[in-house]
């Protein structure tokens, strides 16, 4: 498979899309991105690199941090983690309150907002430094030691982040948020603002495309947790637009409101695209486009 000529096809193809959607402005410091960026980075797992564009400039990730939040959870709750969150799509916006009162304040799953606060309780009563060792958990991952949070994204998050805090307030009224509020939820705008590059991206993500494990060998999840966030992934990455992503690119993957989606094929690679003009449920406009024509122009995805 020639995956650079490939990129370059799907790249010459959404050039000739004329650009829909805008910025994430309900975050006011994510308005500021240049809605013009575009980057790729695939990395296969025999540490092969292709990408174009942008593929190494760094973008506040927002919800793909989810996802490795999750895995840094289960590897130390275990199987524990699904007493307090479900693994069910949501079929909600990523900030509804609605399924909150009907589930007792048990989310849906670890992706959706509620969910990943829930998954930061978590972290939090076992982590001595949750913002130092969480930041180092990830450096780990995407072989980056330069890596940091963006502290403004961040403070703005939290400054407008009323429906985050009715969520968290609401989950602790169940006994499902075990923390001091205000403690869990600095933590959780902290990982949000996290800013990784697509090259970041693709390197902290191919554990999943590799069975559990970095291209260095280092075992980071068993092979049946790496199976298990995947299938995760496939059902709740996309927020309520799940169903359509896997319809047109077949792939595991996560979205971020920064404009970054990261997808997985198992055995194979990670890819990772940056592009912050967002639909209106919250996923790369672009970014989805440019996986649509990938895995239909490679003829291969998970089905």
């Amino acid at each position: 498979m020639n995956y650079q000529e490939l990129i370059e096809s799907c790249y010459a193809f959404i050039k000739g899309i004329e650009p829909v959607g805008k910025v994430a402005s309900y975050i006011p410091e994510l308005s500021k991105t240049d809605p013009n960026m575009f980057g790729v980075h695939l990395l296969t797992t025999s540490n092969e690199n292709f990408y174009l564009g942008y593929n190494e400039i760094d973008f506040s990730v927002q919800s793909i941090v989810k996802v490795l939040a999750l895995t840094y959870a289960l590897e130390i709750e275990q199987e524990n983690v699904w007493k307090r969150v479900n693994m069910e799509p949501s079929g909600n916006p990523f900030n509804s309150v609605v399924q909150l009162e009907y589930e007792c304040g048990v989310p849906r799953n670890p992706f959706i907002n509620a969910g990943a606060i829930v998954i930061c309780d978590i972290l939090y009563s076992h982590l001595n430094n949750p913002a130092k060792d969480f930041l180092k958990f990830v450096k780990k991952l995407c072989q980056n030691n330069n890596i940091s949070y963006n502290a403004k994204i961040a403070k703005s998050e939290k400054k407008h982040g009323y429906r985050n805090y009715a969520l968290a307030n609401f989950m602790k009224s169940f006994g499902n948020i075990k923390n001091d509020i205000d403690e869990v939820m600095d933590f959780y705008f902290l990982i949000c603002s996290l800013e990784l590059s697509c090259k970041d991206l693709a390197n902290s993500f191919i554990l999943f495309a590799n069975s559990g494990k970095l291209l260095s060998g280092e075992r980071i999840i068993s092979k049946s947790k790496s199976k298990r966030i995947n299938a995760i992934m496939q059902t709740c990455g996309f927020y309520d637009e799940a169903g359509l992503f896997s319809y047109r690119v077949g792939l595991p993957g996560k979205s971020g409101v920064g404009g970054g989606i990261i997808a997985v094929h198992p055995g194979l690679y990670s890819i990772a695209v940056w592009s912050p003009r967002l639909n209106d449920k919250g996923n790369s406009y672009l970014g989805l486009k440019f996986l649509e024509e990938f895995t239909t122009l490679s003829g291969a995805s998970i089905f």
